[in-house]
């Protein structure tokens, strides 16, 4: 994805609707040039949609709250609704959204409980970073957006706070696994697309099963590095972004 054709839908997601002559303008770029990208795009195609009146809108919008990103979500809400419901009410409101994205609930391989492994690890870390006003966060559960082959967005759990997309593969797993690693940053990239520039996208691997774990690991073949850390140690990442400690 080129600069004008984020720009593009960075103008259109952080809008109310919003005309290409009035894209073009804003941008400094010729109306048939915008008009290509906007009916050409991928992104403009299957996440964004003109109206009657030729005002283009996103799906998902590119300001708190993201109103939108529920509809691709198993399951969206505030840190402070999340944890206002009971474990089980949870897991049958996710399960409920996964059937509603298309997302397979094959429990063959321990799905169910990873899912529960995963809530339970988010509920220890708000319950960790209360104090540091973290209720009015969104936090998203099996992010799937799976629109055409073009397109492919997906996350096991994402925080966002003011500033920050936190981006959560989580493995019951108590070692660093190269494969598992790449699987984290997978989607970064996509994702500071979909949230825009305002958003750092921070991909994190976490492993369930270990304990005091906090490190960067290189990725292969780049100077790109990425955090993994236990899930008793997850508030430590949220810490060296945000600065609780300071």
């Amino acid at each position: 994805m080129d600069i004008i054709e984020r720009d593009i839908y960075a103008l259109i997601c952080s809008s109310d609707g919003i005309k290409a002559r009035e894209i073009a303008r804003k941008l400094k770029k010729d109306k048939g040039l915008i008009n290509h990208y906007l009916y050409a795009s991928p992104y403009m195609h299957e996440l964004c949609y003109c109206d009657e009146g030729y005002n283009w809108h996103g799906y998902i919008r590119q300001r708190r709250p993201h109103r939108g990103l529920e509809d691709f979500c198993g399951y969206y809400s505030t840190v402070q609704e999340f944890l206002d419901l009971e474990e089980s009410e949870w897991f049958e409101a996710l399960k409920s959204g996964c059937i509603r994205i298309g997302r397979n609930l094959n429990d063959t391989r321990g799905l169910f409980h990873s899912f529960q492994d995963t809530a339970q690890t988010m509920r220890a870390l708000f319950n960790d970073l209360e104090e540091v006003g973290c209720k009015d966060w969104e936090i998203a559960f099996e992010l799937r957006i799976k629109k055409s082959r073009f397109i492919r967005i997906y996350a096991d759990v994402l925080v966002i706070t003011e500033k920050y997309v936190f981006s959560l593969e989580f493995k019951m797993n108590d070692k660093i696994e190269e494969e598992e690693v790449l699987q984290a940053a997978k989607y970064s990239a996509y994702q500071e697309v979909l949230f825009g520039p305002d958003y750092d996208v921070i991909p994190v691997l976490v492993l369930t099963r270990a304990h005091d774990l906090f490190k960067y690991i290189q990725m292969k073949d780049t100077t790109a590095e990425i955090p993994v850390c236990s899930g008793d140690m997850l508030f430590n990442i949220f810490d060296e972004y945000l600065g609780f400690l300071d």
